[in-house]
């Protein structure tokens, strides 16, 4: 018995039928780009945030890109943003014409460690991009403290935190506004790439509107400089489906989380930590081993894929040579030992007790967990 990553064709298999009827509706109708199935799936998927509007976009980055300019953040501006996250979350800054200043992690969540966030901060500063990495909440009450004292924004990149929440608040309700992405491999899924921005702000969304459709209110009319970062009405109404059965989705996920939480054992593997404040999406579950190659190799024998994130943080990326000198010692050894396990949603018992009792069989380091 294999054990794959993440096998998306299960999704499909779970609710084939109403994806195909989903999809023939909306080519039955030959609407195609910012309809009502857009419109459904806004209003849904803002409501689910606990917030006021929803844009759908084209990608993640796209809706963390249109926020920072929504924004107003630009030229000469400073965002703070984590080490440790996927380059997207950099890219947006940049993008906007804005300098990333990165901030090293918390040891426990992967996430922006926000007592080092104040000595960052400076006269160009407009804001913190926050991300709940994995599917774990930032620590966002501390962030939002010193946002407030500062004069600057909070804004989540919560690409990988659909139903993870905060203090009992949803991830998409913590900030200003909230970038998610649906790539096919998040908690909620498309079938192709997507993106929505979250905001309590009916000025943004406004804004966040006009940009994503050539700076356009009505045809031919353009009020500012946009982009054409649309969500379709196809992906927008496959998602309203796959929106219906994410609380199921994620339940399951966080049964497998307990299930390896409980019975991985192996003194050489550090778990998950999982904070009192934070109701994890599971996006990933994500171990680290001073062993790691050595791990991923004796998993590999025995049929059990897995993934490594993120191997490269982005201030060790070509891309952003500039701050090759910097040094984040915490950034840097979870890129050296960590290693996300299989979780996937409708995952057999059987293929999770397979990872469990693998990663219990693993003779590297047994010392005390790095």
């Amino acid at each position: 018995m294999t054990v794959p990553f993440l096998d998306l064709a299960r999704t499909y298999r779970s609710c084939g039928r109403e994806i195909d009827a989903t999809v023939r509706r909306v080519l039955s109708k030959g609407r195609y780009i910012l309809g009502g199935e857009l419109a459904s799936f806004e209003a849904e998927f803002a409501a689910y945030c606990g917030s006021r509007h929803c844009v759908g976009v084209s990608s993640g980055l796209d809706a963390l890109s249109l926020i920072m300019r929504a924004l107003g953040i630009g030229e000469g501006d400073e965002v703070i943003v984590p080490a440790h996250t996927f380059i997207a979350t950099w890219l947006a800054v940049s993008h906007a014409g804005a300098r990333p200043v990165p901030v090293d992690i918390d040891p426990d969540t992967y996430t922006i460690d926000p007592g080092r966030v104040a000595e960052k901060i400076t006269g160009r500063t407009r804001a913190i991009l926050a991300v709940h990495l994995y599917g774990m909440p930032a620590d966002m009450d501390p962030l939002a403290k010193i946002a407030r004292g500062r004069g600057i924004l909070l804004v989540e990149d919560a690409a990988q935190a659909h139903g993870a929440r905060y203090k009992g608040r949803p991830a998409g309700s913590l900030g200003s506004a909230a970038g998610f992405s649906f790539y096919p491999t998040k908690n909620l899924g498309a079938f192709g790439d997507a993106g929505a921005v979250v905001t309590r702000s009916a000025g943004h969304a406004g804004s966040i509107r006009l940009l994503r459709n050539y700076g356009s209110p009505r045809k031919y009319v353009h009020l500012v400089k946009g982009f054409n970062a649309r969500l379709d009405e196809l992906q927008a109404a496959l998602l309203r489906v796959m929106l219906r059965r994410l609380d199921t989705t994620n339940s399951r996920r966080k049964a497998i989380a307990r299930r390896y939480l409980r019975g991985i054992t192996n003194p050489a593997i550090k778990l998950p930590v999982v904070p009192a404040y934070a109701e994890p999406a599971w996006h990933l579950f994500v171990v680290r081993c001073r062993s790691r190659d050595a791990l991923v190799r004796h998993l590999t024998r025995r049929g059990i894929e897995t993934l490594i994130h993120y191997p490269v943080p982005p201030h060790r990326q070509r891309a952003y040579r500039e701050y090759s000198s910097l040094s984040f010692p915490v950034t840097d050894r979870i890129c050296r030992e960590a290693v996300s396990l299989p979780l996937d949603p409708f995952m057999p018992g059987p293929s999770v007790e397979k990872v469990i009792d693998a990663v219990n069989a693993f003779r590297g380091n047994r010392g005390r967990r790095s």
